[in-house]
This record gives structure tokens, C-alpha cells and sequence, in this order.
């Protein structure tokens, strides 16, 4: 692990992982743009519809730690394969869901295996590549969730359209038998890492170092999500025609992709240093939004800065809560690689409450102020733990 240069090998590898990312990300979030054809179907209202996809953030958040704690000495290799056979079953078992209890339950067992396999892919992006390029494979691991938001949602969307919302699980099933493919060829064979007990997993939650680490993406997710989830309101309000608005939230995403690609530049020297300042930007790109939305083209461009800045924190992040494992509590590598994704999540839910909080209280836009004012949180939170950092590396 001294080469700086990626083989081949490691170059198929990465595609492997993003490939599974990509396809969990579409089976995660595809739901969204089916959820009316799913209410509709089995003869439920859009709000208990909804509950698939709030069953599913929590229990991907309470599970994945767990679950991972619990499994950290299992041979990764054997492990992965068995949680892609069981994604493809589950998958393939919602195709035929003839209630909405069969379906949420799937949904819920289908969010851990997809917290468990994210998880994992991160941990062997970061412990099989050269050290000077884990932040470029793990940026695109992470990529494969922008690509599932790009294009699997939109096709397993317009499947439903032509089809139904089951043909759509048809879609993730198979999706699913490719990566397994795919992974059963690529995926090395790594040693299982020693077995530590739960309360050995866990006692790397008693480290403030971690906590603080694991709220600086809490915050970032959650400040672009206090602002995103209103996007379509905000667009109405700019007076964005109605038949552009599909158009512009696929600019959106298209857009995030080139955000994915600077979050891997971002970790490659000093990423808690950088972010500080990313944090700050981001919190100038989200207040201008208060103002630039009076004008349809200056808040456009608003926007698409607002998609550049959403996800550069995620590879930074990432390796650094794997970092901090490895310095406080060696043994919990594996639960440490499963606390960003649990942070997002965390932040998303938050970041979306704290945001229709304000909307039903008052003035939209000012959900872009305290999307802002979040932002500042999550930069001075990355001060702090940059500081910390130069002490401790002082003091060795």
C-alpha cells in the first residue's frame, strides 16, 4: 500500500463498489417517485405511503451500528456476497407484495442490508486502495448514490409509469443480480478484522473526538436538506415554469455529480483543514438564495452552486470518522465507516423538519437563512476538530 499509482485491479474494484452503490441508492430511493402508484395500488393514503420511506431512513439509522458492530469479525468477502443475495430476494419479494404491511417490512429489512453493504463497500475502498488515493476511490463509491438520483430514479420512475410500481422492484432485483455478479468476481478475499465484543464496538461512541466528527456531516447534510426538500416551492416561486421543473431537479443532480468528483480532491491533503472553509462557502451559497431567487436566472445559478456545495463533505467525512476509529478504538473500524451514512440520514431528517418548521411559520425563503446558519455550525464544529487535530499532532 506504498504505490500512489491504481492497478487494474483496483480500478475494477472501485467500479465494482460503485456499481453496488449505485444500485442501492435506486433501490433506496426510487420509492419516492413511485410512492403515489404504491398508494394507490393498495388502496392507502400518500401519507401512510410515506411511512416506507421513513421506516426505512430509520431504521437504516438504529440498525446499520448494530448490525455492523456485531458482524465486524465476519470474512467481508463472504459477508458481502450474502447481503447482495439477500438485497436480490427481498427485491424480488416486494414484486409480489400484496399488502402495505408485507411491503414496509421488506422496506425495513431491505434498509439493513443497504446500511450494512454501504458500510462494508466503504471499508474496502479505504483498506485496499493506496493511501494517497482512498479518498479518490471512496469519492467514487459515494458517486454511485449521485448516479442512482441521475438515472436509476428516473428510469424506475418511468417503468412504474409504463408498468406498475412492482416492475420497478423488477428493475432493482435485477440490478441487483449484476452487482452480485460483478462483486462475486472482483470483490478480494480480506482477512476478518479480530472480534471485539458490542461494548468494545461502542465504547468508540464515548470519544468526544467521535461525536464531534460524526455531527460535522449531520450538520452539512442538514443544512442543504433544510433548503433542498423545499426546492420545488422555491422554484413555483421564481415563477420556473411547470414543465421545467423536471428539467431543473435533473440539473440538480447532474450537477452534484462534479460535487462528488471535488469532495475526492477535497480529501486528498489536509480535508478537515478544507473543510472549514467549504462550510463557510456553502453558507453564502444557501443565504444568497434569500435574494437571488427574485430573479429567475441569478437564482438558477444560486442553485446549481447550492448542488456543487451539497456533497463535498462526504469523502472527507468518511475517512475521517475511520481515522478517528483507528487512533481511539482500533477495534470499531467497521461501526466507525457505518456512522456517515447513519449522520446523513441523520441530517436529512433533521435538516427537512428544522426547514418545514420555518415554512409553516412564516416566509419560505427563510428556510435558506437557516439552511445558512447550519452550515455555519457544521464549519465552526470542523474548526474545532481541525484544531484539536494540530494539538494532537503537536503533542506526538
Amino acid at each position: 500500500m506504498h504505490d500512489t499509482e491504481l492497478s487494474k485491479r483496483h480500478w475494477l474494484l472501485i467500479l465494482t463498489l460503485t456499481l453496488l452503490t449505485f444500485v442501492l441508492g435506486t433501490s433506496e430511493f426510487v420509492i419516492i417517485g413511485i410512492l403515489t402508484d404504491i398508494s394507490s395500488s393498495l388502496n392507502i393514503t400518500n401519507a401512510k405511503a410515506g411511512t416506507l420511506v421513513s421506516a426505512f431512513a430509520i431504521t437504516f439509522a438504529i440498525a446499520t451500528p448494530l448490525v455492523m458492530s456485531a458482524t465486524s469479525h465476519f470474512p467481508k468477502r463472504k459477508w458481502m456476497l450474502f447481503l447482495i443475495g439477500s438485497f436480490i430476494i427481498l427485491n424480488a419479494l416486494c414484486v409480489i407484495s400484496a399488502n402495505f404491511i408485507m411491503l414496509l417490512a421488506l422496506r425495513m429489512m431491505t434498509a439493513i442490508v443497504t446500511g450494512v453493504l454501504i458500510s462494508l463497500a466503504m471499508i474496502v475502498a479505504s483498506e485496499t486502495m493506496p493511501i494517497a488515493k482512498r479518498g479518490l476511490a471512496i469519492s467514487f463509491v459515494f458517486g454511485g448514490f449521485t448516479l442512482a438520483n441521475v438515472i436509476g430514479v428516473p428510469i424506475g420512475t418511468v417503468i412504474a409509469d409504463w408498468y406498475d410500481w412492482n416492475a420497478t422492484f423488477l428493475l432493482t432485483t435485477f440490478l441487483g443480480g449484476i452487482a452480485f455478479l460483478a462483486s462475486f468476481l472482483i470483490l478480494p478475499t480480506m482477512h476478518s478484522t479480530f472480534r471485539s465484543s458490542m461494548r468494545e464496538q461502542f465504547s468508540l461512541l464515548t470519544h468526544p473526538r467521535i461525536l464531534m466528527a460524526f455531527f460535522i456531516p449531520s450538520l452539512g447534510f442538514g443544512a442543504t436538506y433544510a433548503v433542498y426538500t423545499y426546492l420545488v416551492p422555491i422554484l413555483k416561486g421564481m415563477e420556473a415554469p411547470s414543465s421545467s421543473i423536471s428539467l431543473i431537479l435533473f440539473g440538480y443532480g447532474f450537477i452534484s455529480i462534479f460535487s462528488n468528483i471535488l469532495a475526492g480532491k477535497i480529501a486528498s491533503h489536509n480535508a478537515i483543514g478544507r473543510l472549514r472553509f467549504v462550510f463557510l462557502v456553502q453558507a453564502i451559497v444557501l443565504v444568497s438564495l434569500y435574494w437571488t431567487t427574485n430573479n429567475l436566472i441569478l437564482g438558477l445559478v444560486n442553485i446549481s452552486l447550492m448542488s456543487l456545495m451539497a456533497i463535498l463533505l462526504t469523502t472527507s467525512t468518511q475517512l475521517y470518522l475511520i481515522d478517528l476509529a483507528g487512533i481511539y478504538q482500533p477495534k470499531a473500524t467497521g461501526l466507525a465507516a457505518s456512522l456517515m451514512p447513519v449522520a446523513s440520514n441523520v441530517g436529512i431528517a433533521v435538516g427537512s423538519a428544522l426547514g418545514g418548521v420555518v415554512y409553516h411559520q412564516g416566509n419560505l425563503m427563510n428556510v435558506t437563512l437557516v439552511g445558512g446558519l447550519v452550515a455555519i455550525f457544521a464549519s465552526l464544529l470542523t474548526f474545532l476538530s481541525h484544531r484539536l487535530d494540530q494539538k494532537q499532532k503537536k503533542l506526538a
